[in-house]
């Protein structure tokens, strides 16, 4: 059997493509104020936004209204004046005949009606929302999924006012230009690393790519120099999730790394879900301009750590310090102090610095102790955000705040989940992983089970805003999602630009394997090992489903021939995090290979085992 093939072009080429013909079709007659033109999705990946373009004889300013179900729900903004006028549209309903309203400066009015479709069903719709117009205002609450869903932007009424058709992952966080980062749908390494992150603007058009070669994970920031900092991996080494890159913004361009390996004993301190491929697993970080320092989760110790950015020593160290070397615990570890409550942190989430140096995370506090015997079941567990404060003089640390403890296990999340600060008294606490399994608290992440296995498993997802300790916003949602994100649609910075976005970065080029082993040529491919090949702009892609520990090669035969070895020994994760991209076959395996260095045509064949087959696809590279 020939093996199927497909090319993919780029996301940014086709909203390139889809750019130049809507751009077309508008320059092909005139519109004005009282006729202009309208154009729903025009980035083809966020399905409630619309671009309006038309002309005016002089500069005018224009306000856009999307006019809400009741008045509370319009979302509106104004923009500089012009003569030529380009209106991203957001926050519109779905499955929903829209009223968008356009204002001049002079008070002239322009009424356009924008039809929507129903939202799929990875768009899920809250079970709860607690709040009022008053509060809540036109901010939107954002998630972004760890099961199947969609990311997704929801306002005070739980109505959908944004979602995107792409698989993007990880955080959804707004920079100083008034864009979005979040992670590509570009799967790099099983389970969950992807390609690198999106900078996008709200309509959904996608400005650059920045791609790494061990791909990214969990979060990523942005520096006030514009520069990112981003979580990634060294795949060659055997670990993941154990370091972090400084990354041009311009160019993509790597400019330091820090790696933990150089600064934490890997077999010490381990949490109930550490593993030594995933001994550290890093789920947050944080600069705080004061102290020139970067502030760390590590989920597998169960430990906040801080470390200096230019030298990356280690600073401190906030967690339970129970099997850790006792030269580490008198140096770098707090004592606890004070007269209220005190727990430590356990498999926590989010970390950040306060203003005042106080330390904030999402405690999930899955098994909540160091060793098997002490173990905390779910049913008798919480999850939390908490706010400790530190002397790093003194090594002391005090519990100043938390928020969630008293609901117990109905707020428990072994996993994933964050928490943000508004300002004194005024935070947001998500609980995003929390799972049953037939109406019992469960003590895994529901994301690991899949098919059968998921028989009998029910999700939800608790984001909580608390003022001065009062609730004041609530949402529960039937799925997990790894964060939640409060956001304004519109951002004055976030000015919609012409042209093609940019790939940045590198992929590197993909290790070879220089073994060869003796394999008889055996014709085409067998079909019953689904062989798929997909050709990237940048990458090849081998999908294809083999039993476990089979000997898998892919080669590339031409003038020269580049050989791949293709694992099919999957690891047992112990966590996770996002589990939109796991096929329901367990014999499913994906395998990237950057084009870098590659160069000429190319005859594709599989060595499986002891036969060497041929797929019946050839490449152009």
């Amino acid at each position: 059997m020939t093996a199927k093939f497909k090319e993919f072009p780029h996301i940014i080429t086709k909203q390139h493509q889809a750019e130049e013909a809507f751009l077309a079709e508008y320059r092909a007659k005139e519109h004005s104020f009282a006729n202009p033109y309208v154009k729903l999705n025009p980035y083809l990946i966020a399905p409630l936004t619309a671009l309006i373009m038309f002309t005016t004889p002089e500069p005018a300013k224009v306000t856009v209204t999307v006019k809400g179900k009741e008045s509370a729900g319009d979302i509106s903004f104004q923009f500089a004046a012009a003569t030529e006028h380009m209106i991203p549209v957001y926050g519109l309903y779905a499955d929903y005949d829209n009223t968008v309203e356009l204002t001049l400066g002079s008070g002239e009015k322009t009424v356009v009606k924008i039809k929507t479709e129903p939202t799929p069903e990875t768009v899920k719709l809250p079970t709860k929302i607690e709040t009022s117009a008053e509060y809540f205002q036109d901010n939107i609450m954002f998630v972004s999924p760890a099961t199947p869903a969609a990311v997704a932007g929801y306002d005070y009424q739980g109505e959908v006012r944004w979602y995107t058709t792409l698989n993007l992952s990880w955080d959804i966080k707004r920079v100083r230009n008034g864009r979005l980062l979040i992670a590509t749908e570009r799967l790099a390494a099983p389970p969950y690393h992807t390609s690198g992150i999106y900078e996008m603007g709200m309509i959904g058009k996608i400005y650059k790519e920045f791609r790494l070669p061990g791909g990214t994970h969990h979060d990523y920031i942005e520096l006030e120099d514009g520069n990112l900092i981003i979580l990634t991996n060294d795949l060659s080494r055997g670990t993941v999730e154990d370091m972090c890159v400084l990354v041009d913004r311009n160019t993509g361009e790597v400019l330091k790394v820090w790696d933990y390996q150089k600064v934490l004993p890997q077999d010490v301190g381990g949490s109930g879900s550490q593993d030594s491929h995933d001994w550290f697993h890093n789920n947050a970080v944080w600069y705080d301009k004061k102290t020139n320092s970067l502030t760390l989760s590590g989920r597998h110790q169960d430990v906040i750590i801080n470390i200096d950015y230019e030298t990356g020593d280690l600073n401190w160290v906030i967690g339970d310090p129970e099997g850790w070397p006792q030269e580490m615990v008198d140096k770098y570890f707090f004592k606890p102090v004070g007269e209220g409550d005190f727990d430590w942190p356990y498999e926590q989430h989010a970390c950040i610095i306060l203003p005042n140096g106080d330390v904030m995370a999402f405690d999930n506090g899955h098994w909540r102790a160091k060793v098997k015997e002490k173990y905390v079941p779910a049913k008798d567990n919480f999850s939390r955000g908490v706010r400790y404060r530190i002397d790093t003089d003194k090594m002391e640390i005090e519990q100043v705040w938390q928020y969630g403890k008293e609901r117990g296990a109905e707020f428990f999340s072994t996993y994933i989940s964050n928490v943000e600060y508004y300002g004194e008294g005024h935070y947001l606490v998500h609980s995003g992983g929390i799972g049953t399994k037939y109406g019992e608290p469960m003590d895994l992440p529901p994301s690991m089970f899949m098919g059968e296995d998921a028989e009998g498993i029910e999700m939800n997802s608790i984001t909580v805003e608390i003022q001065d300790d009062v609730v004041k916003y609530e949402m529960h949602l039937p799925a997990n999602f790894y964060r939640a994100e409060k956001l304004k649609l519109y951002s004055a910075e976030d000015i919609l630009t012409l042209g093609k976005g940019e790939l940045l970065g590198s992929f590197g080029v993909t290790e070879e394997f220089l073994t060869i082993p003796p394999a008889t040529e055996a014709g085409l491919v067998p079909e019953s090992y689904n062989v798929k090949i997909g050709l990237e702009e940048d990458r090849i892609i081998l999908k294809a489903s083999f039993e476990k520990g089979q000997m898998v090669l892919l080669q590339l035969e031409g003038e020269s021939t580049h050989s791949y070895f293709i694992p099919t020994t999957k690891r047992p994760y112990m966590a996770m995090c996002v589990g939109t991209f796991l096929e329901s076959d367990d014999r499913a395996v994906e395998f990237p290979i950057s084009r870098e260095g590659l160069a000429g045509e190319f005859k594709v064949s599989l060595i499986i085992d002891e036969n060497k087959y041929d797929t019946g696809v050839n490449l152009l590279l």
